[in-house]
């Protein structure tokens, strides 16, 4: 039987969440693979085993030394959102060490984790989306000149963090600066996108040697004011309709689309591509290479609609690094 190291953790808000998607590939793995979740936070790297007794890493090699043995790690399966885990550092590092592992490579989460640059990469290939303005910590900037050319009201948001940690929605220009202050909490750059009129949608796509998996299409409907951390992650706080009730004509766009965003972006394993669906149709809103794999997130719910069960699912995406 392969062992699998599950990276969980991380070093940003979406800690808590991380270690419940590891927890969740964990159980689905049970008894296909042996595996050890892995938390990695700051520089304290460990397993912790039934009795709450904790083992660090060797970082030299990514081993696990126990009372009985070394434990060496065929292959890592990456269930940590944000940094280091979705932004490439880890993916580097493992890279160096020759070790396979399941999410996109060290360029391509490096740039899907820039929310920016990202955007601008795809611009380039015909991608539709809305306008935005990248503002670094401490640059002076424009209230006017902002909003004369996004408008309002518009969305301010950290530039590279996610599950809508420091997100706000803009109304009026007093609103601005308070709303700065909060995504700044969550990194260096802020991105300031014009509102989008529309339905939220997410779509899953999977990619191995021999396979293609094109999910359908989520409709997401938040009870709050927009898909924000309560709403993605509290029951009864947004309605996931899967699949969405779109035309047909729009939810084969939206994930024709996913699966060139896939490839442009060089993509490996499980993603997510989300979209608002405007009148001038689909719009490229963002990608997450980690997506959530808790039970509320929506990957596992766009699976179990599609008969796919999340035990094939993940054992598909380890057996093609594998092999």
């Amino acid at each position: 039987m392969k062992t699998i190291a599950i990276v969980a953790g991380g070093d940003s808000s979406e800690y808590v969440v991380s270690v419940k998607s590891a927890q969740g590939v964990a159980d689905a793995l049970k008894g296909k693979y042996e595996t050890y979740i892995i938390v990695i936070k700051g520089k304290e790297w460990y397993w912790e085993n039934e009795k709450g007794r904790a083992y660090s890493v060797d970082k030299n090699d990514f081993s696990l030394s126990l009372e009985d043995g070394r434990i060496r790690f065929d292959a890592v399966f990456v269930a940590i959102h944000g940094t280091p885990g979705e932004n490439g550092l880890l993916q580097g590092y493992f890279d160096m060490l020759g070790i396979p592992y399941t999410s996109c490579g060290a360029f391509s989460s490096a740039l899907t984790f820039n929310k920016q640059a990202c955007k601008l990469y795809l611009k380039e290939y015909g991608i539709p989306m809305t306008e935005g303005i990248l503002l670094k910590k401490g640059e002076h900037f424009d209230a006017d000149r902002i909003l004369k050319k996004i408008g309002l009201p518009c969305f301010v948001k950290p530039n590279a963090s996610g599950s809508s940690f420091g997100v706000t929605k803009v109304k009026a220009k007093d609103q601005l600066l308070p709303a700065l202050e909060n995504a700044f909490t969550e990194g260096e750059e802020v991105l300031i996108e014009s509102f989008m009129q529309g339905t939220e949608t997410a779509c899953g796509v999977i990619k191995t040697k021999n396979r293609k998996i094109i999910m359908p299409v989520t409709e997401v409907v938040p009870k709050n004011e927009f898909f924000d951390f309560q709403a993605k992650y509290t029951d009864g706080f947004s309605e996931e309709i899967t699949p969405a009730r779109l035309p047909d004509e729009t939810t084969s766009r939206i994930q024709e689309l996913s699966a060139q965003v896939y490839d442009l972006l060089s993509c490996k394993g499980i993603v997510r591509v989300d979209f608002i669906v405007t009148a001038q149709g689909p719009q490229f809103l963002e990608i997450n290479t980690v997506p959530g794999m808790t039970q509320e997130s929506i990957i596992p719910r766009q699976a179990a609609v599609s008969g796919i069960l999340l035990s094939d699912l993940y054992s598909m995406i380890l057996e093609d690094i594998l092999s």
